[in-house]
């Protein structure tokens, strides 16, 4: 089998595959201060088999797979709708605009290209989409993730906040402009 990793829509027999990749992922990349039982309800409200297949069935939402040996080892998540946050609508006025909601990779696959792969995929979705800037919220803490969207041309754009369970996180909003 080739160890190239392939990314591609994601369809709704993806749904439990994507929930286990999510549920494995969230917490590694999870704000500071979030407890188990915040980051336990996140998932089951957020990640779960059953919201993948309602965003796989919904036409302002792709998800896109990076598949490595036969096995999803990370995905994406873009929303084409406008910004509904007002402080994120604030700092994003272009339009067309697409929000990459979420983009998460096993921990096993990270440096070896799986997550450049998915965003190239992902940015390239929303451009030939009739996009004209990509956006996506990224804790204030963490900077390893930061410093990955600046490589791929994010720029901070404002700020807004994240609930996750019952504690309330700060994000930067950062921006991708075509």
């Amino acid at each position: 089998m080739s160890d190239a990793v392939a990314i591609r829509p994601a369809v709704t027999d993806d749904a439990d595959e994507l929930a286990a990749v999510a549920a494995a992922t969230f917490p590694l990349a999870c704000p500071p201060g979030s407890t188990p039982e915040d980051m336990a309800a996140f998932i089951a409200q957020v990640l779960s088999a059953d919201r993948f297949r309602e965003y796989l069935g919904d036409t302002e939402r792709s998800v896109l797979k990076a598949n490595l040996r036969g096995k999803i080892v990370g995905y994406a998540l873009l929303n084409t709708m406008p910004p509904a946050d007002p402080h994120v609508a604030a700092a994003v006025t272009q339009r067309p605009v697409t929000e990459l909601s979420k983009m998460y990779v096993l921990p096993g696959q990270h440096g070896n290209g799986v997550s450049a792969a998915l965003m190239r995929a992902a940015l390239e979705t929303a451009r030939t989409g009739g996009d004209i800037a990509v956006w996506l919220g990224v804790n204030q803490e963490n900077v390893r993730a930061q410093r990955f969207y600046t490589k791929h041309g994010f720029t901070v754009a404002g700020t807004k906040t994240f609930t996750v369970g019952s504690r309330l996180h700060h994000d930067y909003v950062m921006l991708h402009r075509f």
